[in-house]
């Protein structure tokens, strides 16, 4: 059984920056897709950035490009999430997700909570202004 543990949320005055980390218990995704998502209180799950593990391919959304990096480190078999220049409505709480399919090298994962089926249980990040 997979196990994602995120760490690394809080809070922070906009523009400030914070690093979240995504830790997994067996790091078999060498080859699909992992992400991260987040959630603020009464909207649906947003998809923020994704990383196919093979390629090396990123997806992020129209909200966070430019300002927000994924990355990952396969010897520490760990994601993280690079936030800079956060604003008040970066405020949610953030899950990591992970894919068990293998996907090719050129694959770009999309923002879609129906494909991932493993997820951390969220950490918190507050932003205010």
């Amino acid at each position: 059984q997979v196990q994602l543990v995120e760490s690394g949320g809080g809070s922070v005055q906009a523009g400030g920056s914070l690093r979240l980390s995504c830790a997994a218990s067996v790091y078999t995704y060498r080859r699909t897709c992992m992400g991260w998502f987040r959630q603020a209180p009464g909207k649906e799950r947003e998809g923020v950035a994704f990383i196919n593990t093979r390629g090396g391919n990123t997806y992020y959304s129209d909200s966070v490009k430019g300002r927000f990096t994924i990355s990952q480190d396969n010897a520490e078999n760990t994601l993280y999430l690079q936030m800079n220049s956060v604003k008040p409505e970066d405020t949610a709480t953030y899950y990591c997700a992970a894919d068990s399919r293998a996907v090719v090298g050129l694959y770009i994962c999309p923002p879609d909570t129906n494909k991932y089926n493993y997820w951390g249980q969220g950490t918190q990040v507050t932003v205010s202004s």
